[in-house]
C-alpha cells in the first residue's frame, strides 16, 4: 500500500518575539509538519499567499498592526484555521479573537505539546478528509505522521518522539537500507546530542516493543550499513 499521500500540512506562524517563533517552528516540525516564521510583518498577507498554510498561529501584539488587523485580512481571501497566541488572555481578547474569526485561543506561556496538541485537533477536524493525511503502511502496521500514533491490528502502540522519528525515517524509505548516520540526524534535530550507543538502545527498545505487538522482525539489521525495513 505504501503512502497514501504524500501531504504535508504546513503551519504558518505569526509571532514577532523571534526565541518564541523559532522554539515553535522547531517543535511543529519534529512532529512532521511544515512551520514558517513570518519575517516581514507590514506585508503578513503576503507570505501568508506565499506559503498557503493550512493554520495560521497569530499574535495579537505585533509591529505595525495587530493580530486582530491580520485575521480580519486573512479572512477576507481564505476560510484557513486561525489560532492566536498570545499573553492577553482575558475573556475581552478570548472573545475579540473569536468574534474576528478565530478558530482558537491559547494563552502564553504555554506547554509546547499542549499548542501541538491543539493543532493536530484542528487540523483533525478540517482535513479529516482521506488523502490529507499522510500515513505509512508496512506489513498491517500504520503510521500515522499527522498524530505520530502507530496501529497494528486495531491496538494502539505507545510511541516516543524517538521511536517515531526512527520509524518514519525507515518507512519513508522502504526497501532502501537507511545508515546510522541518517537515523541519528533524525533524532539529531530536537535532541542536545545522539551517538551511536544511543541509536543502539532506542532501536533495542523500539524492536521490543514491535515484537510484543505482534510485529516480529519489523526492522532489519544490514551489518555495516544500517537498517531496513522490506
Amino acid at each position: 500500500m505504501g503512502v497514501f499521500s504524500p501531504y504535508v500540512h504546513k503551519i504558518l506562524i505569526v509571532e514577532d518575539d523571534a526565541t518564541i517563533a523559532e522554539a515553535i517552528r522547531k517543535h511543529i516540525q519534529s512532529w512532521g509538519l511544515e512551520a514558517r516564521c513570518v519575517e516581514d510583518f507590514r506585508n503578513i498577507l503576503a507570505e501568508f499567499a506565499a506559503l498557503d498554510p493550512q493554520l495560521v498561529l497569530l499574535d495579537i501584539a505585533l509591529p505595525f498592526y495587530n493580530g486582530y488587523h491580520w485575521c480580519g485580512e486573512i479572512r477576507k481571501v481564505s476560510q484557513v484555521p486561525i489560532m492566536f497566541i498570545s499573553s492577553a488572555g482575558d475573556n475581552m481578547n478570548i472573545v475579540m479573537a473569536m468574534n474576528m474569526g478565530g478558530d482558537d485561543f491559547i494563552a502564553k506561556p504555554f506547554d509546547l505539546n499542549v499548542l501541538t496538541a491543539k493543532i493536530q485537533a484542528i487540523l483533525r477536524r478540517t482535513y479529516h478528509f482521506a488523502g490529507q493525511v499522510k500515513i505509512l503502511e508496512h506489513r498491517g502496521a500504520l503510521l500515522n505522521t499527522a498524530d505520530a500514533s502507530l496501529t497494528y491490528q486495531g491496538q494502539h502502540i505507545e510511541l516516543t518522539k524517538n521511536d517515531y522519528r526512527i520509524l518514519q525515517a525507515l518507512m519513508e524509505n522502504k526497501g532502501r537500507v537507511v545508515s546510522r548516520d541518517t537515523l541519528m540526524q533524525r533524532l539529531w534535530e530536537t535532541d542536545s546530542f545522539v551517538d551511536e550507543n544511543t541509536l543502539t538502545v532506542n532501536m533495542t527498545r523500539l524492536r521490543k516493543k514491535l515484537e510484543a505487538a505482534g510485529l516480529k522482525d519489523f526492522i532489519l539489521t544490514k551489518k555495516g550499513l544500517g537498517y531496513l525495513i522490506e
